[in-house]
C-alpha cells in the first residue's frame, strides 16, 4: 500500500477522512466515486492543478510526488489511487466493491494494475498532447519551482517533455495504440457481463470509468466503435456516485474548448 510518512506534519493530526484532489484528475475521480458509493463522510482539500496549486512545498510535504489524489485518514497518508480505493472499500461494509471469490479478485486486480500500467505511457501522453499540456504549460519560474520540489525521475522527465519539447508523433501514436488495445480487450469483456468483473459494480469499473470520461471529454478519443463500453459508461453515469464524484467536480472552464 502507498503509505508515506509526510514531512508536512500538520496532516498527522487530521481526524477522519481528508482527500486532496482535483476536479480534472481521473485518479481523483476514482476515489471520490468510491467514497460516495460507500457513503462515507470526507473533508475536501481541492487543488486546482490547472492553476498549479499542487506545486507547493506544503503539498509536496504530504505527497512527495506532488500528485493528486492523496488520502489522509486519522493521520495516515496514502498516495496511490489504486491503493486508496482498495483501502476505502474496507472502511465500511455497505456496498462492497471487491469480489469475494478468488477468480473475481484476481480479475479486479488485473484491471487495476492495467490502469496503473498505462497511466504514464498512454493516458497522460495522449491527454497532454491533445489538450491538457497546452492548458498546463509552465513558465520558467514554475518549471524551476517544480524541479526544486520533484525528486521522482519519471515524473521529472514527463514534466520536461510535456512543457518543453512535447511528445513526438510516434510517441502519441504509440500511446493511442495502447489505449485502443486496452479498450478492445475491455469491449470483449463487456460482451459477457454488464460489469468488468462479475455481476455488479466493482473497483475495476471505478478505476476505468474516469479514463473513459477524461479521454473522451478532454482528448476527443472516440468510443464510437465500442458499443459495449458505451453502454457500460451509460449505466455508470446514472449512478449518484458518478454525479457527485465526477460531474459535480468537473471544471466548467474545460467545456467548449
Amino acid at each position: 500500500m502507498g503509505i508515506v510518512i509526510p514531512t508536512n506534519e500538520e496532516v498527522l493530526a487530521y481526524q477522519g477522512l481528508h482527500l486532496y484532489h482535483s476536479g480534472i484528475s481521473n485518479c481523483s475521480m476514482r476515489v471520490r466515486m468510491v467514497l460516495e458509493e460507500k457513503k462515507l463522510d470526507w473533508e475536501s482539500h481541492h487543488l486546482n492543478i490547472l492553476k498549479k496549486e499542487h506545486i507547493t512545498s506544503e503539498y509536496f510535504g504530504i505527497n512527495p510526488n506532488g500528485l493528486v489524489p492523496t488520502l489522509v485518514h486519522d493521520g495516515v497518508v496514502i498516495i496511490e489511487s489504486d491503493d486508496i480505493i482498495e483501502y476505502v472499500d474496507t472502511l465500511a461494509p455497505f456496498n462492497p466493491l471487491t469480489p469475494e471469490c478468488e477468480e473475481g479478485l484476481a480479475q479486479m486486480h488485473y484491471w487495476l494494475r492495467k490502469a496503473v500500467e498505462i497511466h504514464m505511457k498512454a493516458v497522460k501522453i495522449y491527454i497532454y498532447d491533445r489538450r491538457v499540456g497546452k492548458t498546463m504549460a509552465h513558465d520558467s519560474i514554475e518549471n524551476e519551482k517544480y524541479r526544486s520540489l520533484q525528486t521522482n525521475p519519471e515524473l521529472l522527465e514527463f514534466h520536461r517533455r510535456s512543457t518543453s519539447t512535447g511528445f513526438s508523433k510516434e510517441e502519441v501514436l504509440k500511446a493511442e495504440a495502447i489505449l485502443k488495445d486496452c479498450f478492445k480487450s475491455l469491449e470483449q469483456v463487456l460482451t459477457k457481463s454488464d460489469w468488468i468483473v462479475g455481476n455488479s459494480l466493482s473497483l475495476a469499473d471505478i478505476a476505468w470509468i474516469p479514463l473513459h470520461f477524461t479521454l473522451s471529454r478532454l482528448a476527443g478519443f472516440s468510443f464510437e466503435s465500442y458499443k459495449n463500453i458505451s453502454q457500460w459508461s451509460e449505466r455508470i453515469s446514472q449512478r449518484p456516485s458518478f454525479q457527485r464524484g465526477v460531474l459535480d467536480w468537473w471544471p466548467a472552464a474545460m467545456e467548449g474548448k
